[in-house]
């Protein structure tokens, strides 16, 4: 992965240390990654405020130390970075912290749940003098980034109409869905690959439209899980983003750009190149699982915020870019409450 030019903290040549807070499904996977996936780094530490659960996850992996309180992982002086899979909104408070103490910053999408918080994220990494990369792992998958590139390089002529989509395998406990979701924790994803695929470009205004089809009984208590959202932006081109949360045929991330001299499409939701011809038709198994569909982007996401602790360079998705992803998402929030058109801010 070819990272983007700059500069970052001092680099360093031993091995790596990371630590890990947030023990669920998204940081067992990173953690695993950590120990596991990648030469020349260590998983040091993990943390979690859930009795017994970095210690169980540390035991598995064969790491020796867990904590229940992160900020005994902060203080440790062998941690040269750290890697955040919590819920949403502690990202913000966890970030500063752990610039404050001084540790290179990976933290999973979204990176804040306001502008404010968002602002003080990439101040404290500023200030602090560490990487700060965040977890939009789509400009690491191989589709994605050759259409990047391509883009860059003037294949296509202007991008003109661009469309991202994410449609998840299915709602399990809409119970647990905080209010927004859609728009902050799923889409927030789309609105990052439709800047990346209009290099140059920002996103100048929203209009977005949400209800509840999956499960209406739950949209009295704030559930939306079907939105589609139009954004415009400041170089003519006009996108659209879309997401569903009960796919039930799969786990479908996709993406298309069109252009004055031709298209790109990105994204195929099948597990395998194998089509089955039968009695009851042509078929192909799909993938259900963000896991399977992006195991390479994943763990290409972690290699490379790694290298960038190594060598001092900018991290190739900064905290600006989840700040710009956020203003899409915030408008988009506005423009359901309002059913008026919203201008993002900068």
């Amino acid at each position: 992965m070819t990272p983007m030019a700059g500069t970052a903290s001092a680099p360093t040549s031993h091995t790596l240390s990371v630590g890990l807070i947030g023990t669920g499904r998204m940081g067992s996977f990173h953690a695993e990654t950590l120990a596991r996936r990648l030469p020349g780094v260590r998983l040091g530490a993990l943390a979690d405020p859930v009795p017994g659960a970095a210690r169980a996850l540390a035991d598995r992996l064969g790491c020796a130390t867990a904590h229940t309180d992160t900020a005994d992982l902060f203080a440790d002086p062998d941690i040269d970075a750290v890697v955040i899979a919590t819920p949403a909104r502690t990202h913000a408070d966890l970030v500063e912290a752990a610039a404050k103490a001084g540790k290179a910053v990976y933290c999973e999408k979204p990176m804040a749940v306001t502008l404010a918080d968002a602002d003080r994220a990439v101040e404290a990494a500023r200030v602090a003098g560490v990487p700060l990369q965040v977890g939009f792992n789509r400009r690491y998958d191989a589709g994605f980034r050759a259409a990047h590139d391509r883009i860059r390089a003037g294949d296509i002529g202007t991008p003109q109409l661009l469309r991202s989509l994410t449609r998840d395998p299915g709602l399990a406990d809409p119970s647990r869905v905080p209010p927004w979701t859609i728009f902050l924790e799923t889409l927030i994803h789309d609105f990052d690959t439709l800047r990346y695929l209009n290099p140059g470009a920002e996103p100048a205004e929203v209009f977005a439209m949400a209800d509840a089809l999956v499960r209406p009984d739950f949209k009295d208590r704030g559930l939306l899980d079907t939105a589609v959202v139009t954004v415009r932006f400041d170089n003519g081109a006009l996108a659209t983003a879309e997401a569903n949360f009960q796919a039930v045929y799969g786990y479908d991330v996709r993406g298309e750009v069109f252009g004055s001299n031709g298209m790109f499409t990105m994204g195929d939701i099948r597990r395998t190149h194998l089509t089955a011809y039968g009695p009851d038709g042509i078929g192909a198994d799909c993938t259900t699982y963000d896991q399977d569909l992006f195991r390479d982007a994943y763990v290409a996401e972690l290699a490379d915020f790694t290298e960038t602790v190594r060598t001092g360079r900018t991290p190739y998705v900064t905290g600006e870019d989840a700040r710009a992803a956020l203003a899409v998402a915030l408008a988009a929030v506005e423009s359901v409450t309002t059913g008026r058109p919203v201008p993002v801010l900068r």
